[in-house]
């Protein structure tokens, strides 16, 4: 059974990839999610904060110096020893690339054009095999119109692609006014891979201690079907690569994201909550599918079901919504009319 598949223009050897979490935020985590079998991994996130934070540390070291003799030059304050963030994700990346024999993802966390896309061009030189932008921005502004927070991802995009030669691939939200307008822009602009969809955290309220509580639930598979639905309406629509991320946990739902149209299927929430070798059991279960059903690679399956090219995707998928809502109408007037078997009684 072949496997192999290609996601950004990388060969790589299954489509199923380890998305940026804490399993990837060592070494030797890099080194046992290959071991346990996934085509590539995307890094845990350098944030744009922590490029923030160094960039004023970096400017606090000079200021400590400008009045000293030449031979305080090598002069540092007693921080100085402490490992910023970039600079460890880049050791961590360097160190990652060289180790496994599958690509390694970098991975940008950021909500501005600032200057930390430039750190997309050290992660090129570190050994990134491509750049994952994850564009973590939720609007708290009423007063920001839809087509800024559009432009700021269009922007951000362009910065980094002008800096690096490597494929770059955007997370997306699912929350655009227009998500398939969003995605066509994206690709226009160069993106070489969507991925879809970010999960944003939803903070909850504790009405007893009167605080907030952070949201951080591993995700589930009732929540594939939304990025499925949009793979498969884009599936023919862009040059871009499709990523699938949000819901994986068993076999099931690998298949139904190729047969949806994803170049890849992307997970963490199912290595974190089975463990590693949860990677063997999907890849393994998707080759028995296939298998059975007489398919011999990846290429035979991906797109079987996604909406046909020149088919018109919001009338497709108004016809899906029709008849589902007719099925369960159906299994409702069922569930009123008197048992048969029971009414004699």
């Amino acid at each position: 059974m072949d496997l192999s598949t290609s996601y950004l223009g990388l060969a790589l050897r299954n489509p199923l990839v380890a998305s940026a979490s804490p399993l990837s935020n060592t070494g030797d985590g890099v080194r046992r999610l290959a071991d346990a079998g996934v085509g590539a991994v995307v890094l845990y996130s350098l944030f744009e904060e922590q490029v923030r934070q160094e960039a004023e540390r970096n400017a606090r070291l000079a200021d400590a110096g400008t009045d000293s003799f030449a031979e305080s030059l090598s002069y540092f304050p007693a921080d100085a020893d402490a490992d910023p963030g970039p600079r460890r994700y880049l050791s961590l990346l360097e160190r990652a690339a060289a180790a496994v024999d599958i690509p390694v993802i970098g991975s940008l966390n950021g909500v501005t054009p600032g200057g930390w896309t430039s750190y997309a061009r050290d992660m090129q030189d570190a050994g990134a095999a491509a750049i994952e932008l994850n564009i973590y921005y939720v609007p708290g502004n009423p007063r920001i119109t839809g087509r800024e927070v559009e432009q700021r991802h269009i922007d951000i995009l362009g910065r980094v692609k002008a800096a690096v030669s490597v494929p770059v691939a955007v997370k997306l939200s699912p929350h655009f006014s227009s998500t398939g307008e969003m995605a066509l822009r994206l690709d226009e602009a160069g993106a070489d891979g969507l991925v879809l969809f970010n999960r944003f955290l939803q903070p909850d309220i504790d009405p007893e201690t009167l605080t907030m509580m952070p949201g951080l639930d591993l995700s589930s598979p009732a929540e594939a079907r939304l990025p499925r639905t949009w793979i498969a309406i884009l599936h023919s629509q862009v040059r871009a690569s499709l990523a699938a991320t949000t819901g994986v946990d068993s076999p099931a739902e690998v298949v139904t994201y190729l047969l949806a149209g994803a170049d890849v299927v992307m997970t963490a929430s199912a290595l974190i909550r089975h463990g590693l070798g949860h990677a063997a059991v999907l890849l393994d279960g998707l080759a028995r599918w296939m298998g059975r059903k007489g398919y011999g690679c990846v290429d035979d399956v991906r797109g079987l079901l996604a909406v046909p090219a020149g088919a018109e995707g919001a009338g497709y998928e108004r016809a899906g919504y029709v008849r589902t809502m007719r099925a369960a109408d159906g299994v409702s007037q069922a569930a009123l009319e008197p048992a048969t078997e029971w009414s004699s009684g």
